[in-house]
């Protein structure tokens, strides 16, 4: 008799999107085929501009921003003056950045934006007291990332490749750059965790915490599966979820403020 472990991996290797066959994700030029995915896969890219529309919704032109982890991504074609930046060298970001080593000086950025990197940071700690320093008050830090749910975590758990350890303290599991991740973190810091998080790190306000799409991004497959609706039927679909975000949501979108002085 198969256990449930076995059925999910065998169902994963047979809808695995071609492209993303047997790929290392610490290797550079995964991120490079992560982005042609994005853009070749249209429900999945429709996602992507969704949440970019709520990032920029949160941001003024003239503000100086730093997104980490922008390689599979196109915020930066939405809003060109935003400085993009990757932990792995690859061509077409404007920087090669450590999100717990920031090359900024003080105060002299106004936000920090991040779609699905959030929980591949190493040292969350670090990360927050490097946001402190960069950031002017008044600035913020926007998110999109997975979020725990009790539809999400048995999803995650038995059809994504990445850890999703809702029980974990706020250190991830070994493994390389990108390999290394723990999808249930932003839920454990601002949920779970969400007292100690303000006290470790008092200057920060969790502003919102919205929860997100319970089906959309299962349905276009993400990076790695391929796509299982058309890109024409994006609108109906997020029309129909949306009475379930709360209960269900695979992610959320999440605003920090920093304190004024």
């Amino acid at each position: 008799m198969f256990k449930m472990g076995t059925i999910s991996r065998f169902v994963r290797k047979a809808l695995e999107h071609p492209l993303s066959i047997d790929l290392s994700v610490d290797d550079p030029d995964t991120t490079l085929i992560r982005r042609a995915i994005v853009e070749q896969k249209g429900f999945l890219r429709c996602i992507y501009l969704e949440w970019y529309k709520l990032i920029i919704a949160y941001l003024q032109e003239s503000e100086i921003v730093l997104e980490l982890g922008s390689g599979p991504g196109f915020l930066n074609k939405l809003r060109p003056s935003t400085i993009t930046s990757e932990i792995l060298s690859i061509p077409d970001v404007s920087l090669i950045a450590n999100g717990c080593q920031l090359p900024f000086a003080k105060h002299s950025l106004d936000a920090i934006v991040m779609t699905n990197v959030m929980h591949h940071i190493s040292d969350i700690s670090a990360f927050f007291d490097e946001a402190s320093f960069c950031i002017r008050p008044g600035g913020k830090i926007l998110l999109v990332e997975p979020w725990r749910s009790g539809w999400s975590e048995w999803v995650y758990k038995r059809f994504h490749p990445e850890p999703f350890l809702p029980y974990r303290d706020w250190t991830l599991p070994e493994g390389g750059p990108l390999s290394s991740a723990n999808g249930a973190l932003p839920w454990i810091l601002f949920w779970r965790d969400k007292k100690i998080f303000e006290s470790r790190h008092s200057d920060w306000e969790i502003n919102i915490v919205k929860p997100l799409m319970p089906f959309s991004y299962l349905a276009s497959g993400g990076v790695s599966l391929r796509s299982f609706v058309p890109s024409w039927c994006y609108s109906v679909f997020r029309l129909l979820e949306r009475p379930w975000e709360s209960r269900y949501a695979m992610f959320a979108f999440i605003l920090l403020k920093k304190k004024a002085l």
